[in-house]
């Protein structure tokens, strides 16, 4: 298959336009080949292409094979529902007509459905089973009864006879319905008596697989099932897709016998419906813990509401957007929403803050507002355009990494544009019309007491800081340790690709010797599923071996596992390492379990979440070389269940032919591999047709007489004479090894190394040891590299530090010309250092992961942490400019000034961040890499910029002030020498 077929269709594909990955794997009679585009290609063009290349490759494949098919979908996806159809009183043959015909037709048929695939199918089949002895003892060969069977059983339209007034149809007999009726079927005569096809063997109403079953356990029972999995479509919404199928499959359940029952093994939607929940209560915890910070700093119920105001302005207005851009409320969309819920604010409250002070220098509301209002409305601009722009870059990220965060930044960029209207807008408004003067509105105890702690704060901040301002230099130096301190944190800190999710479901693949019969898997896999049965986290699960439809390896189970409610267990992962070693002892069987991450990566699907891929033209070089490979690996203590897809030891008994001894019989290759075909392949040799479907006359020999090799002996093959001779005659039989399946990636012979990493593991550190053990290990010959999960975090790794400098470079332009300067950017900037320290430092201490999130948490602060600066130096510029104060007077001033504003907005900003970083839910683990590094950025920048801020801005004036002096004196001296008499000078502007 591997030769003949799927090569042939992947040199065919290779000239498809966009493909980014071709992967195939090849099993003894199907191969299954995975084209993955690129995100940018339009799939509905692609499938164009797709059928088109089949066509054109038609040409070039076995005359023999059914034609190729293929459909759209997430080879990477999960299904989405799996249910079970169960029945005490009908047969599975009946019950799989109802499944397959009546159910998963329809199914496939509701919109947003990319695929019902169907485990433990067991679809009606005639089976004709030979007896060698028979067929020899009357002189028949298998290929004659082959061909009888097939021209016996025949259903073509016969015609129509038309008379002078009336037409008749014309249909004959020739359809055979059942095994009774085959019985009777004559093969062919010996002595002038009919030999029928019961006579040669056995003929029985059966299943078209009998090598493929799953069973269903309900919690109580585990009973034989029918079990069909819904995939849906790329680009579709889960929630609605499983809410269609779910409405379909109850109309469809009314037609059905009532013993006929659908269970519910897995519904994806319960999962997300629980994430979207714990997210919207993450939100509406945010809304209230920002709201109780600014009253806790403003002690004045009408001055709290007015900044609160900002925050469903900007909710609605962010809605507004995304439903115009046709976006999803899900859990990154809330999420973003939940972030912006601590910063949306900001502008706000930092045009309350200025207008309150004005009001409390003595000035009516009114003036307060026009003078409060002009002085930071600069300000407000500055914050919002810097803080916008921060999410800019992931708007360009290309990858899985961009496609998944570009509704996210897009969401919110709007929620701060929003607010920054709003705070420009409307607060300035309700300040002047809500707020009182302060000797009328008078104040109780507790803003008193409160005010006391504030100015007590604030002395103190006032007099540390002074005493930085006096030693500069220890600043200077402080910051260079933690800047150093950060690139060992860095190395340090764990990193990974995203943050564990819980679904509540596992997947698992078990896996016995090479060469295992049907009986002995089936008593390996009833072990594992009497063990899991026990298992009291376990609450439903399917256990699947063979007849899934697909090329996979037939010594080889599956289990679907859907554990209990998320309050009655730990942590899935936990689960996992539970349940893994309650299934590692039986003998013969090795179970890999996983807990399938929330985004999947890659058209190959491993028995671990992380994949090596080796290549090789030399099979023999690529199979030794990747065993050698998973002997290091397995030495390794930062690798768990290191394990391969190489099945390549699957005992085989080879057909020597003797061509020389077959020709001078007449016989050639292709007949005896027809026969033998015809004999052990099980392959389909009729077709019965009927108004609904179509069912298969499969044809082997008697399970009695192809039990051992030896069996082989008694197989006959007809000569040229029309004689009989057995397979000894003109053949050896030599027993070896062959592989059970073999992969392609890139149309190239390929062996996948999978591995997990045990808990709290490092995978970035793993992914630098596995690439150097593999440099060591592997020959010349062999390519080898990530693919799949591993490979997506090693193309993040670099983007995102990438896409760290572009962001950082973006808020650089935009700020220099905000403020028409190249200095003051800088000593905005200067806090990014001690806010990415924070947060490597929260990460480190909480033992999370360095992810993707957290690199997003990472850009966010970038944003956020500025803001602080901005307040700052924009206050002394003005300052500076207004009272022609020293750069030193105006940024204490500032400092003193804009302590208020500063703190409020980081406390508001963290507080809205917390339910994040606590991980609030039974979701709550996946967001909590994002929250844990806002916060520690956030707490820890916030103390630091306070003091480090200041002394940057001395520092670099005192440099500006430099460059200005040294280069109006290079200027002055021009003139003399080149300007022509009559052409002004010019002269270098302050902040050039």
């Amino acid at each position: 298959m591997a030769a003949t077929v799927a090569t042939p269709l992947e040199k065919s594909f290779s000239s498809i336009a966009g493909i980014d990955n071709i992967t195939s794997t090849s099993a003894q009679s199907s191969s299954s080949i995975t084209l993955q585009f690129s995100l940018d290609r339009n799939i509905d063009a692609a499938a164009q292409d797709v059928n088109a290349a089949i066509s054109g490759a038609l040409i070039n494949l076995p005359s023999n094979i059914i034609p190729p098919s293929y459909r759209k979908q997430n080879p990477a996806a999960a299904p989405i529902l799996f249910f079970a159809l169960t029945s005490h009183s009908l047969p599975l043959v009946t019950l799989d007509e109802y499944g397959e015909t009546t159910i998963a037709q329809r199914l496939s048929m509701v919109d947003g459905v990319a695929q019902v695939s169907v485990f433990g199918a067991h679809k009606y089949a005639v089976r004709i089973q030979v007896d060698p002895k028979q067929l020899a003892a009357r002189g028949i060969g298998v290929n004659q009864v082959a061909s009888a069977v097939n021209s016996q059983n025949v259903m073509l339209p016969t015609g129509v006879i038309y008379g002078p007034q009336k037409t008749l149809t014309v249909m004959a007999t020739g359809q055979l319905a059942n095994a009774a009726q085959f019985r009777q079927m004559v093969v062919g005569y010996k002595n002038g008596a009919p030999i029928h096809l019961g006579d040669l063997g056995t003929v029985l109403d059966d299943v078209q697989n009998n090598k493929g079953a799953a069973w269903f356990f309900d919690g109580k029972t585990l009973d034989l099932s029918v079990i069909l999995a819904v995939t849906r479509q790329p680009g579709t919404n889960t929630v609605a897709v499983t809410n269609a199928v779910k409405a379909e499959l109850a109309e469809i359940e009314q037609e059905l016998p009532k013993s006929v029952h659908v269970n519910t093994l897995y519904d994806r939607s319960v999962s997300i419906d629980r994430a979207v929940s714990d997210t919207k209560f993450s939100l509406e915890l945010a809304l209230a813990l920002v709201v109780i910070v600014i009253f806790l700093f403003l002690r004045n119920l009408t001055a709290t509401i007015i900044p609160s105001l900002a925050l469903p302005m900007a909710v609605v207005g962010t809605f507004s957007v995304m439903y115009m851009l046709n976006f999803s409320i899900d859990t990154l969309s809330l999420m973003a929403l939940t972030l912006a819920v601590g910063f949306v604010v900001d502008d706000a409250i930092v045009m309350l803050e200025n207008i309150v002070r004005h009001i409390e220098m003595g000035e009516t509301p009114m003036d307060a507002a026009f003078k409060g209002a002009s002085e930071v409305g600069f300000t407000i601009l500055s914050m919002t355009l810097s803080l916008a722009a921060v999410f800019i870059p992931l708007l360009f990220m290309g990858g899985i990494i961009g496609k998944l965060f570009n509704e996210f930044a897009v969401t919110i960029m709007v929620a701060i544009l929003v607010s920054g209207f709003v705070s420009l807008t409307l607060t300035p408004m309700l300040c002047s019309r809500f707020l009182k003067p302060q000797h009328i509105s008078g104040h109780g105890r507790l803003y008193a007491a409160f005010e006391r702690a504030f100015q007590a704060a604030l002395h103190a901040y006032e007099r540390s800081l002074g005493w930085v301002m006096r030693h500069r230099p220890l600043t200077l130096v402080f910051s260079v340790l933690i800047l150093v301190l950060t690139g060992v944190l860095f190395h340090f800190v764990p990193k990974g690709l995203f943050p564990p999710d819980d679904t509540g479901q596992l997947m698992a693949t078990t896996e016995a010797a090479q060469g295992t019969s049907w009986d002995e898997m089936v008593r390996l896999q009833e072990k594992s599923t009497t063990l899991l049965s026990k298992d009291p986290y376990v609450l439903k699960y399917m256990s699947a071996l063979g007849g899934n439809g697909t090329a996979g390896a037939t010594n080889q189970g599956t289990l679907f596992i859907t554990l209990v409610d998320p309050s009655k267990r730990p942590a899935a992962d936990v689960c996992v390492a539970e349940i893994t070693k309650r299934l590692s002892g039986i003998p013969g069987l090795a179970v890999y379990l996983q807990n399938p991450p929330s985004i999947r990566i890659g058209g190959r699907s491993s028995k671990a979440l992380y994949q090596y891929t080796l290549q090789g033209s030399d099979i023999n070089d690529l199979y030794s070389a990747a065993a050698t490979l998973v002997a290091e690996l397995r030495k390794m203590k930062t690798v768990t269940d290191v394990t391969t897809d190489l099945l390549n030891t699957n005992p085989t008994v080879l057909v020597q032919i003797d061509r020389q001894r077959a020709g001078s019989l007449g016989i050639t290759p292709q007949s005896m591999e027809n026969t033998l075909a015809e004999a052990y392949n099980e392959q389909q040799a009729s077709t019965i047709y009927t108004a609904t479907n179509e069912y298969w006359v499969v044809m082997e020999v008697l399970p009695n007489a192809q039990k051992d090799m030896s069996d082989l002996e008694n197989l006959y093959i007809r000569t040229s004479s029309g004689q009989l001779t057995p397979l000894s005659n003109i053949a050896t039989l030599i027993r070896t090894v062959t592989p059970t399946t073999v992969n392609h990636s890139g149309q190239v012979p390929s062996v996948t190394v999978s591995f997990n990493i045990p808990p709290n593991g490092n995978l970035g550190a793993v992914v630098t040891q596995v690439d150097a053990v593999a440099r060591q290990t592997l020959p010349a010959s062999i390519t080898y590299g990530f693919s799949g999960q591993a490979q997506a975090f090693q193309s993040s790794e670099s983007n995102l530090g990438v896409l760290l400098v572009v962001t950082i470079f973006v808020i650089y332009i935009i700020l220099g010309i905000l403020y028409e300067s190249f200095v003051h950017p800088i000593t905005i900037l200067t806090g990014l250092p001690f806010a990415t320290f924070g947060a490597l430092l929260a990460l480190f201490v909480t033992r999370v992961e360095l992810d993707v999130y957290a690199y997003v948490g990472i850009i966010m602060l970038i944003g956020i942490v500025k803001k602080n600066a901005i307040m700052m130096i924009d206050f002394a510029i003005a300052a500076e400019r207004a009272g022609h104060t020293t750069p030193e007077q105006a940024i204490l001033q500032a400092a003193s000034v804009r302590f208020r504003p500063i703190m409020m907005t980081t406390v508001a900003a963290i507080a809205g961040t917390l339910p994040i970083a606590i991980g609030i839910g039974a979701t709550g683990a996946s967001r909590r890499p994002l929250g844990v590094t806002v916060v520690g950025g956030l707490a820890f920048s916030q103390i630091v910029t306070l003091y480090v801020t200041p002394v940057f801005y001395t520092y670099l004036d005192e440099l500006q002030a430099w460059m200005v002096r040294k280069f109006s004196t290079r200027r002055s001296a021009a003139p003399e020498l080149d300007a022509p008499v009559g052409v002004p000078v010019p002269v270098p502007a302050m902040g050039d």
